[in-house]
């Protein structure tokens, strides 16, 4: 019995003892998704952390959440990220590489050191002892820890103390990117570039803050330098999509911040632009321009001026179609309809437009945004975004008396009708009200006309003229005559016709909203001269239709200038899927200033069309010249002139519209390129 109860008992304790194993491997049981360990399996097991986990593991179960791409093994290549997509059933596009950069220089000197704290020799520590050890608030702080953070040993500091990247062996894993607390490295990539804004941390040359369009103007013009043309076209274009016109009628502020201003004189910046696109056009071959797979997507490009022509281009080129809509019979806005032939061949202007329709953007000319088409329709017939990019065509009023005697006319008309290659007639004496670069475009077309006696009357002096100073130069040496401080009061006229003007002799006072003097007319100085045209120059505005800027319930908002309202740095309108950028929203501007405001717009609608919440950077941006710029004239820097643009001579000039401007030459283009100081930031060692 004792036996029996012996073996009941050791039975029953079996019996609990396997209950409770059944019990706690149901409990205790751990899931092991297969997809993820498929994909663990196929990832090379480095755990390297390019990725941006911890591990490879930690990288699957991102992968298989959708949390990462399955191309994020940067040490496994395009082999894995294609086994990894079978195994998800996805499949994975080629896209351009990204390699690290360090887009910092010091220039002609290091920049000086505060102090030196002994044992720190991590830049991230040493950025949070009072950011750093250098005067200099932007810069490398030269430790190395990026160096010592890259898994794939692609980093290394060079003799100047910046970090150099071997991009033979950089994947693109971003780990510098994520080390660096002073942004002086970043990925890059022609799409990156294109979608990408300055930003206040960055290394930067004064001359490229400057620039309206952000073109990294130091590394063209190095690779200038060096010969390699078709590569610094590629940079220029990363920025600004018309290169031809622009290095033909750019006002180039960059080169108002130039640093051989304070030894010599700014390199010419703008011509070595325009003689690196010339090469181009002149070899009959466009360069293959990159473009994204096609996001399936659809803009609405209203407007084919600069602005509207940058935003094709660069959707275009991050994969979305395009499709512009023009009310005139030709593309290029003001660019066309606005600017001389002698300083913008028309054939030109062709060839550059050419070069960005056919990339495959689609054209409808003679299209007016109210009349044949509107935000409603264009919902309606599938378009994802809308960029609005009209510019501004209208003529502002002189408010004077005789306003509309015969032989007056608008200076933006003018100049259209010549555009249109329409018959201008015009009179022996012609009077230019204004002080503008349409003023002077309209006053040397005159000439070219056949006027016999040309003046300018403009209501402040010579050095408040917002016109560029080398095209007033030039218009002088053409004979344009300039009375400066004087104001038309009323406008005289027989039988219909104009015959006199009459103008007040006037007197600076103190600045106004815009910085410059009030001009204050003089008591009794009135003065008659005889015209038999006056063309006012005065000022443009963009016409309209607020009709077709509403869509169901929401309206776009047009400002008290009569231009659109839209999110200074998203580019968004009130109604979120439509964008606007160029004069129609700045007001009448330079051509480089519209052709930013398309790209701005394009990377903004990239990332709407993306689904990304936050459709552009609302802070951090730079918005001008560093404030901590020094003015002294640099040490050791030897002075070397200026090259200057060669031009066809002023008595072949009038009486036809040839290009002015001939171009540099090869040596021109490389001896100004060596002037250029290679700046990086904008402080600098003063001692």
């Amino acid at each position: 019995m004792v036996v029996i109860g012996g073996i009941l008992v050791m039975g029953g304790l079996g019996m609990v003892v396997g209950l409770g194993l059944a019990i706690a491997s149901k409990v205790f049981y751990v899931y092991v998704d297969p997809k993820i360990e498929a994909v663990d399996d196929a990832l090379p097991g480095a755990n390297c952390g390019g990725c941006g986990l911890p591990g490879c593991s930690s990288n699957a179960e991102a992968i298989v959440a959708g949390k990462a791409s399955p191309a994020s093994c940067v040490a496994g290549g395009p082999e894995i990220a294609a086994e990894i997509a079978g195994i998800l059933g996805v499949k994975v596009e080629a896209r351009e590489p990204e390699i690290a950069s360090s887009g910092c220089t010091y220039g002609v000197q290091d920049a000086e050191i505060k102090y030196i704290y002994d044992g720190v020799l991590d830049c991230r520590a040493a950025a949070l002892l009072n950011g750093g050890s250098k005067v200099c608030p932007i810069g490398c702080l030269g430790l190395g820890t990026c160096v010592r953070a890259c898994p794939f040993g692609a980093l290394s500091i060079g003799p100047d103390h910046l970090p150099v990247v071997d991009s033979s062996l950089c994947t693109g894993c971003g780990t510098c990117v994520r080390t660096c607390p002073k942004s002086i490295i970043n990925l890059v990539s022609k799409t990156l570039n294109i979608i990408h804004l300055n930003l206040e941390n960055e290394c930067l040359a004064p001359c490229q803050q400057r620039c309206p369009a952000q073109v990294d103007i130091p590394r063209y013009i190095r690779l200038t330098g060096q010969g390699r043309y078709k590569e610094a076209l590629n940079v220029i274009k990363e920025r600004v999509p018309m290169p031809l016109s622009i290095g033909r009628v750019c006002p180039h502020f960059c080169e108002s911040a130039c640093r051989r201003n304070d030894v010599d004189e700014p390199v010419n910046i703008n011509h070595l632009k325009r003689y690196c696109a010339d090469l181009e056009m002149k070899s009959g071959t466009r360069y293959e321009t990159l473009l994204a797979p096609s996001s399936e997507k659809r803009v609405a490009i209203v407007g084919g001026g600069p602005a509207g022509l940058a935003a094709a281009y660069y959707l275009k080129r991050l994969g979305h179609a395009s499709t512009i809509f023009e009310a005139m019979p030709k593309l290029g806005g003001m660019l066309r309809y606005g600017i001389p032939e002698y300083r913008l061949p028309k054939k030109t202007l062709d060839w550059e437009i050419e070069g960005i329709t056919g990339l495959g953007v689609e054209i409808r000319l003679n299209q007016s945004f109210g009349k044949d088409f509107s935000l409603g329709s264009l919902k309606e017939d599938g378009f994802d975004a809308v960029f609005l990019g009209m510019g501004a065509w209208g003529s502002r009023s002189m408010r004077v008396d005789g306003e509309d005697l015969k032989g007056v006319l608008s200076g933006t008309q003018y100049l259209i009708q010549r555009g249109l290659e329409q018959e201008v007639k015009i009179g022996k004496r012609v009077c230019i009200i204004g002080g503008g670069n349409t003023a002077i475009d309209a006053a040397r077309t005159s000439l070219r006309l056949g006027a016999e006696e040309v003046t300018v009357l403009y209501r402040r002096s010579r050095k408040e003229m917002p016109a560029a100073d080398y095209e007033v130069d030039e218009a002088e040496a053409e004979g344009v005559q300039f009375h400066f401080l004087a104001a038309p009061t009323r406008l005289i006229g027989e039988n219909g016709n104009l015959t006199s003007l009459e103008y007040l002799v006037m007197e600076l006072g103190e600045p106004d909203e815009s910085g410059r003097r009030r001009p204050v007319p003089m008591e009794g100085s009135e003065k008659i001269i005889e015209v038999d045209n006056v063309i006012a120059a005065i000022g443009q505005f963009p016409e309209l239709d607020k009709d077709a800027l509403k869509y169901e319930d929401r309206d776009i908002e047009i400002t008290p200038w009569n231009t659109i309202k839209t999110h200074p740095d998203t580019m968004q309108t009130a109604v979120d899927w439509v964008f606007s950028g160029g004069d129609v929203v700045n007001g009448a501007a330079t051509v480089v200033e519209a052709l930013a405001g398309g790209r701005k717009a394009a990377a903004a609608i990239h990332r709407y069309l993306n689904g990304e919440t936050k459709v552009l950077p609302t802070e951090g941006l730079r918005s001008d010249i560093w404030d901590e710029a020094t003015k002294e004239e640099l040490q050791g820097v030897a002075k070397i002139p200026r090259n200057r643009m060669p031009d066809i001579h002023v008595p072949d000039r009038v009486g036809n519209f040839k290009e002015v401007e001939l171009g540099f030459s090869e040596d021109q283009a490389s001896s100004e390129a060596s002037r250029c100081l290679q700046c990086g930031i904008y402080c600098f060692n003063r001692n």
